[in-house]
């Protein structure tokens, strides 16, 4: 009679050690994660709270505002890779609680901005200091859930991003208007300073609460760690034997590069709606920029974070994550299609609705998408690979409000519609690529409960 390890998944299901295990997991490791991303995007954006404070104040320019708005996706690209594979060398706990803290003492010295050279260099540091964040959290939980759970705790760690959106606008403006009104800096500098302190400050209760592996975590019994370790080795052992090794064959791994281009659209996508969220907005609305806009705008976040969530949690097979993932895809595309013709011929509930069903697909599709890298990656090859993806996918960021722009340009129209159209471009290329992996073969489509053959 053949032995069962208590943490594998059998027929019967899991065990009971390997469930609990799973669940105290989440309980003790998400909320630090999203406390860390939370405070990380606010960092990133709370810059466009500053903008005309910074050129009253400073004299910072509209042209080195914007450089430094895209230079950050620049320095975060090129340290992506070093940083996580640092994050594989000292551990999750220590590795992610300084990038917290230097990306923190960064984000303060933006208080004391003087010309425009050094705004230059502070928004490039900082995205120096805040590269390997991500894909080191991507890293971290593929090390510690198993495949069927992983999508779920990628949709958790996500909604930290509408978080920071719908209560980073309140928390950025309010920070504003106490310094203005009680405190003898201007308001912009002490928004900058406490929202920079509070990543120093999440960085060290990382170091407190973040857990590098399953055996070093006191919260689980001797059962549940053997259970959980169990059935991370037979998963690693699958993901060694049908991916890359080392961090040079990740680096050049074509399955790796596919994944990068349908990173890259769906950044494209993501960045290129939320830059211009507030304004799109004020357009249909027909009003400046101010509270009710900012409600408005809040509106497509919080139906995306429920949406998230749902559809994280039940994509447990690998029918749904493709199909679901290319059902998101194809609607990310659509809406934003949607959203610039109501634009075009001026109907706001419809492109509010559509803005919003957007805005859900795509935060919905992000955790789907990681859920195939990290179904072939480990070690090493891991950390070179889950970088490079997310490394080269986040310059969708740095290219999307360019390629607005410039198509704007070309084919200008009141509403900017052809720019909004070139964004769903990308989507629509996102879809075919991942409907495409039907034609994979995928030994870790075997670690899904999956009633129908692999691959299929």
């Amino acid at each position: 009679m053949s032995h069962v390890p208590s943490g594998t998944t059998t027929q019967a299901g899991e065990s009971p050690a390997l469930k609990s295990a799973i669940s105290k997991a989440a309980r003790h490791l998400m909320p630090m994660l999203v406390i860390l991303y939370f405070v990380a995007f606010l960092d990133r954006t709370n810059v466009g709270f500053a903008e005309d404070a910074l050129a009253v104040d400073r004299g910072i320019s509209a042209g080195a505002f914007a450089l430094g708005a895209g230079i950050f996706f620049i320095g975060y690209a090129i340290f992506e890779i070093p940083s996580n594979l640092l994050l594989k060398r000292f551990g999750a706990r220590f590795w992610l609680a300084r990038i917290a803290v230097t990306w923190g003492v960064v984000a303060t010295a933006f208080a004391w901005t003087t010309n425009d050279t050094m705004f230059i260099i502070l928004r490039f540091l900082l995205g120096v200091t805040e590269a390997g964040l991500f894909p080191g959290v991507i890293l971290f939980l593929s090390e510690w859930f198993p495949n069927k759970h992983r999508v779920k705790m990628f949709a958790i760690f996500y909604l930290a991003q509408p978080f920071s959106q719908m209560l980073g606008a309140p928390l950025s403006g309010g920070l504003i208007s106490f310094g203005d009104q009680f405190t003898p800096w201007h308001g912009w500098q002490v928004m900058f300073f406490v929202e920079g302190v509070m990543a120093i400050v999440a960085g060290f209760l990382a170091l407190k609460f973040l857990i590098n592996s399953p055996q070093d975590a006191k919260w689980l019994d001797e059962d549940e760690k053997r259970a959980l370790t169990d059935v991370m080795a037979k998963e690693d052992s699958v993901r060694e034997s049908d991916g890359p090794t080392g961090i040079w064959r990740a680096m050049g791994n074509w399955k790796v590069w596919y994944f990068t281009i349908i990173y890259f659209c769906l950044q494209i996508a993501v960045y290129g709606t939320t830059f211009y969220l507030p304004q799109q907005v004020a357009n249909l609305l027909g009003q400046d920029v101010g509270w009710q806009v900012g409600l408005v705008a809040a509106i497509p976040w919080l139906v995306g974070l429920f949406a998230c969530y749902f559809f994280g949690r039940a994509a447990n097979t690998v029918r749904r994550r493709r199909h679901w993932g290319t059902m998101f895809y194809l609607s990310t595309g659509l809406f934003i299609l949607g959203s610039a013709w109501a634009g075009a011929t001026g109907q706001p509930f419809l492109g509010i609705l559509f803005i919003t069903l957007a805005v859900a697909s795509f935060l919905s599709v992000g955790p789907i998408t990681w859920s195939y890298p990290t179904a072939f990656l480990t070690g090493t090859a891991a950390a070179a690979g889950i970088g490079l993806i997310n490394s080269l996918g986040n310059l969708g960021g740095f290219v999307a409000p360019i390629m607005r722009t410039a198509v704007n340009e070309a084919v200008p129209t009141d509403a900017g519609t052809w720019g909004v159209v070139s964004l769903g471009v990308f989507a629509f290329l996102a879809a075919i690529m991942l409907f495409s992996t039907k034609f994979f073969t995928a030994k870790a489509d075997s670690l899904l409960e999956e009633e129908t053959a692999p691959g299929h």
